[in-house]
C-alpha cells in the first residue's frame, strides 16, 4: 500500500489498541477515564506508535507483537503533553485543535491525568511479547530510561531554563535529543525489540531515530513561524511569545531547512544495515521533510 495509506491503516491499528488497553469512561472514577481518553484521541498522526510498527516490520517481525509498545509509547507521549501544556510549564490553551486538558478538566485533574497516562504505559508495555533476546525487564527499563531525568524530564528542564535566554545551537540539540529524538529513538528501538533485532540492528534504528527525531524538531520551529493556528491545531507563534529560542531564531529560516534537510539524510543514511526492509521508515522520514512545504 502507499505511504498515506499505510499510516491512516496503522494509526487506526494502534487507536483501536489503545481503546482496548484504556479504562472505558464509566468506569469509577469516571472524571479522570474521561480525561485520559480526551487527550489520548485527540486526534494526533500517532507518529511514534507508527514507527514503532515500521521498525519491527524492516527488522522482519510481526506488526502486531508491536502494538503494545507502540501504544505505551504514545501514552507517555500523551502525558508529556498534557503536562506540557499547562500553566506552570509551557501554558497553552490549545493542543490538536481543541482546548488542551486543563482547560476542559481543571489543572489538578490534569496533573492525575498525566500521572495517569504514564502509569498506564508501563502497564501496557509490560504485556509485549518476549523473544529470544528481549522480554518485559528490558522493554520496561528501555520506557523507564526514556520517560527520566536524563532524557524527556531532562529536556523539558532545560526547556523551562531556556526561556528568556540567548541560546546557543548546541544547547538547542541537547534539550531536543532529550526531549524530542529519545522518544522517537525509543519508539523505534522498542518496535526492533518486538523483532528480536540483533545489536547492529538495533543501533541502525538508534542513529536513525536521533537523527530523525532532531530534524522533527527542527521543522516543527519552523511551521511555528511559517504557519497559522488553524493549520498547526496548537497555538503559532507560542515559542516568541514567551522568549524561547528555536531553530529558526538561533540559524535562521534558511539554515534551519538546511539543517532539517542535513538531519534527513543523515537518518537515512543510518537505514543502510536494514537494507530493502527499511523502506516504509525512509518514506516516512521523507514525508516529515516535506511537512515543511
Amino acid at each position: 500500500m502507499d505511504l498515506k495509506t499505510y499510516l491512516k491503516a496503522m494509526a487506526a491499528e494502534t487507536d483501536a489498541a489503545l481503546d482496548r488497553f484504556l479504562p472505558k469512561e464509566e468506569q469509577s472514577p469516571s472524571t479522570i477515564h474521561s480525561a485520559m481518553r480526551y487527550s489520548v484521541f485527540a486526534g494526533g498522526k500517532r507518529l511514534r506508535p507508527i514507527l514503532c510498527i515500521a521498525a519491527a516490520e524492516a527488522c522482519g517481525g510481526d506488526p502486531g507483537d508491536a502494538l503494545p509498545p507502540a501504544c505505551a509509547v504514545e501514552l507517555m507521549h500523551t502525558y508529556s503533553l498534557v503536562h506540557d501544556d499547562l500553566p506552570a510549564m509551557d501554558d497553552d490553551d490549545l493542543r490538536r485543535g481543541r482546548p488542551t486538558c486543563h482547560k476542559v478538566y481543571g489543572e489538578g485533574m490534569a496533573v492525575l491525568c498525566g500521572d495517569a497516562l504514564l502509569t498506564e504505559a508501563f502497564i501496557v508495555i509490560s504485556q509485549t511479547k518476549a523473544t529470544k533476546r528481549y522480554g518485559a525487564r528490558e522493554y520496561v527499563a528501555e520506557l523507564a530510561a526514556t520517560g527520566g531525568s536524563l532524557k524527556l524530564i531532562g529536556g523539558q528542564v532545560l526547556d523551562l531554563e531556556g526561556e528568556g535566554k540567548k541560546l546557543e545551537k548546541e544547547d538547542l540539540v541537547r534539550i531536543h535529543e532529550a526531549k524530542t529524538a529519545a522518544l522517537l529513538t525509543t519508539s523505534l528501538r522498542l518496535g526492533g525489540m518486538t523483532a528480536n533485532a540483533k545489536p547492529e540492528k538495533l543501533q541502525a534504528l538508534t542513529d536513525f531515530g536521533y537523527a530523525l527525531g532532531l530534524a522533527f524538531q527542527v521543522i516543527d520551529d519552523i511551521l511555528d513561524v511559517t504557519q497559522s493556528t488553524e493549520v498547526l491545531g496548537k497555538t503559532a507563534g507560542k515559542d516568541a511569545a514567551v522568549e524561547k529560542s528555536t531553530y529558526p531564531s538561533v540559524l535562521g529560516l534558511e539554515n534551519s531547512r538546511k539543517e532539517a534537510a542535513k538531519l534527513t539524510k543523515q537518518a537515512l543514511d543510518s537505514l543502510e544495515p536494514l537494507g530493502k526492509k527499511a523502506g516504509r521508515l525512509r518514506e516516512i522520514a521523507a514525508s516529515l521533510l516535506e511537512r515543511e512545504y
